[in-house]
């Protein structure tokens, strides 16, 4: 580890004062991003961090070529089939963006690909590697084809801000049209004919808040506002039903939502609202032939599905109704089934309606009927995650899905509706004579303070000995799950005797709406003494030694309270874009997402109970003089959802304030919330985490 002295962060207090309480924030300056004093400040952190950790150059090289030698990187996607085409992807040796290609269909079976080979007649559609130039960052926000395959709509960004501009591609001359709109969000749906498409933007505080209809080949000065969204806790979008019958305008917060329709061969027209908003009140719309899906929350904690007439949309009759044991995630309509992804047990899951209720000629089959012919696709592992994949196709007798688990690949199957088997159509490529069967997964579940039996997913190679270093990731928040999933990069501390687990804390989704409801707002330390119980069964069972834990974003929440909760009980933590300044983030409504972000953590500006809890467990502000494990802290520049500031305060603070560490602060100048673009780079950071997890745990390179 190098000598050199870490850079120290100037203190200038700045006073607030909320509910009778003054705040003091020594490191509020550095929320001044285009500030030359913070530039400089950032940039003598990144230069301290690379000379500590200049001692792990060979290991993170090893690393990264390990990565890359298990990556086929020449490799393609399973081509999927829509209106008269296959569509896939594919990735070229030494190029960093994949290439959007497509060829035209014969029948329901896809065309067998050869990577490093085109087919026949393969039309190129977007090539990252060409748009992104000399570019050090870049990212696509929607490609989308207009329904009769002429045209392509598709968005691009070269800093990381998440903010787009919009392009049209004419498919049938390769040419980039005029019509060129800045500033747009993810997302957008064309109309039926192929004339117009719809896009959304942002208010200052960087909120998708309104709805534009573009025709094609006009000035973007002359595009309609169609819909604009003025209560500040709500985000828009805008979509296509899966039938492409009707455009879809979402209205969401983090616990509303408001749907509108519109008959997507009437782009002029005027949405009409499905059901009118009910605080607390979740529900999402898809069209299935003569009838609406609903899958709501209304008096139904965990979600239940149900039908609504087109003329009467907000009329809703009960589907499948609510269960206790089972959350209801998603719902696809196809022209003759449906197909429910859901959870259970901490496990996701497809189930299938084998009839639409309009497919019988003459009569509609009874909700008895639908229910009894209703039936769950089975898995052969014990943990594992499958859901609906690639299914653009309304009418089709096959459903495609993806599946993995810790130990295998990502999975693409073919569920034929017919036959009820289940096709392999492609898993994803590990090189280096890498076998399954030599690493076993398990379920472990550790008991909470409060007596929760909180699940522990985990994967080991065959042989390790026990008690061995373990990587504990955890998230915990916006009832986001972190399921079981496979990783490249994970084989290269999986291989030198590392245990992986992930801790499935309340705040999450992995146990239905009540495991989330139990992890927020005035429950929110739940989530933090679930992991430290994660972590101390892992101990107390044999499993683990030295506990490096790791989270990201609201997982990096996670990662600073855990720091100031049991510092003890972790050799490391590594937090990525870590949400550490979180009581001052949500006293400031004028920044980004702040208002919205008040129905997951509750509003302290307006609520003294609210501030005196989020005081209370906000990272940056329990920092105390104990003595805190080594952190690596990795942020980026121009991430828009956790600002650099946040990271950068925290370090300077534990550094101010704190033993033990060291506090490492490394700031991507060129990236967001994902970090670095490229795959090569993205693999060449995960490679420094790594090594730093290796070192940091003592295990022998």
């Amino acid at each position: 580890m190098s000598s050199q002295t870490p850079p120290t962060a100037k203190k200038v207090p700045s006073e607030r004062v909320h509910h009778g309480d003054t705040v003091v924030d020594d490191y509020a300056w550095l929320t001044v991003k285009d500030d030359p004093e913070t530039v400089a400040y950032l940039e003598a952190e990144n230069a301290y961090t690379q000379q500590a950790t200049a001692h792990l150059k060979d290991l993170q090289e090893t690393i990264f070529q390990e990565i890359k030698g298990r990556t086929l990187e020449t490799d393609l996607s399973v081509p999927t089939r829509k209106n008269g085409w296959w569509y896939y992807s594919r990735t070229e040796e030494g190029k960093q963006y994949g290439i959007q290609c497509r060829v035209a269909a014969e029948g329901e079976t896809p065309p067998e690909l050869e990577a490093g080979e085109s087919l026949p007649g393969e039309q190129i559609l977007l090539d990252g590697n060409e748009l992104a130039g000399d570019s050090d960052f870049f990212s696509i926000g929607t490609s989308s084809v207009s329904p009769d395959g002429t045209l392509l709509a598709y968005s691009v960004n070269f800093t990381g801000d998440e903010r787009f501009t919009l392009k049209v591609k004419d498919l049938n001359t390769g040419e980039t049209l005029t019509d060129e709109i800045p500033g747009i969000f993810y997302g957008g749906a064309w109309s039926a004919d192929g004339t117009t498409f719809f896009y959304t933007t942002v208010d200052d505080a960087w909120r998708p808040n309104q709805v534009h209809r573009h025709t094609i080949g006009t000035s973007a000065e002359d595009d309609v506002l169609v819909h604009e969204e003025g209560d500040e806790r709500f985000w828009i979008g805008v979509g296509l039903s899966r039938s492409e019958r009707y455009l879809l305008l979402t209205a969401g917060s983090k616990i509303t939502s408001e749907v509108r329709v519109l008959e997507a061969d009437d782009p002029a027209g005027e949405f009409r609202v499905v059901r009118p908003r009910e605080t607390g009140v979740e529900y999402g719309v898809d069209h299935a032939g003569d009838h609406f899906l609903i899958l709501h929350n209304r008096d139904a904690e965990n979600f239940e599905l149900a039908t609504a007439p087109l003329d009467a949309p907000g009329d809703w009759t009960p589907l499948i109704e609510h269960r206790a044991d089972t959350r209801l995630l998603d719902v696809d309509a196809f022209e003759t089934h449906t197909v429910v992804h859901f959870r259970r047990d901490g496990l996701t899951g497809i189930r299938v309606l084998p009839r639409s209720l309009d497919d019988a000629p003459g009569a509609e089959p009874s909700r008895s009927e639908l229910l009894d012919s209703a039936y769950e696709i089975s898995f052969p592992e014990p943990i594992y995650d499958v859901a609906p994949s690639g299914n653009p196709e309304y009418s089709t007798e096959r459903l495609r899905l993806g599946y993995t688990s810790m130990v295998t690949p990502p999975s693409v199957y073919d569920y034929d509706l017919g036959s009820r088997e289940l096709i392999l159509l492609k898993r994803k490529a590990v090189l280096g004579g890498y076998d399954p069967a030599d690493y076993e997964q398990f379920r472990e579940w550790a008991t909470a303070s409060d007596g929760t039996r909180v699940p522990i997913s985990i994967v080991v190679k065959k042989g390790t000995e026990r008690p061995a270093p373990t990587v504990l990731y955890g998230y915990g928040s916006y009832e986001i799950s972190i399921d079981p999933s496979f990783s490249v990069a994970r084989l290269s501390l999986l291989d030198r005797g590392f245990v992986f687990a992930i801790a499935h804390v309340r705040g999450g989704g992995e146990m239905g709406r009540r495991w989330y409801e139990d992890g927020k707002f005035q429950k929110k330390k739940n989530t933090f003494t679930d992991f430290v119980a994660a972590a101390e069964h892992l101990k107390a069972e044999g499993w683990s030694s030295a506990i490096i834990a790791r989270g990201g974003s609201a997982g990096g929440l996670l990662m600073g309270a855990v720091a100031n909760l049991a510092p003890e009980s972790f050799a490391g933590v590594v937090a990525e874009v870590p949400f550490v300044d979180a009581l001052n983030t949500i006293l400031d409504p004028s920044l980004p997402l702040t208002v919205i972000e008040w129905d997951e953590w509750g509003d302290p500006l307006h609520n003294a109970d609210v501030y005196a809890y989020m005081k209370s467990y906000s990272p940056y502000e329990n920092v105390d003089r104990r003595v805190y494990p080594p952190i690596l802290a990795i942020t980026s520049l121009n991430d828009t959802r956790v600002f650099y500031h946040e990271p950068a305060k925290w370090i300077a603070k534990l550094r101010d304030t704190a033993s033990g560490g060291p506090f490492l602060l490394k700031t991507e100048m060129g990236a967001g919330h994902g970090g670095r673009s490229g795959r090569y780079d993205s693999w060449r950071e995960e490679a420094l985490t790594l090594s730093w997890i290796l070192d940091t745990a003592k295990v022998a390179q």
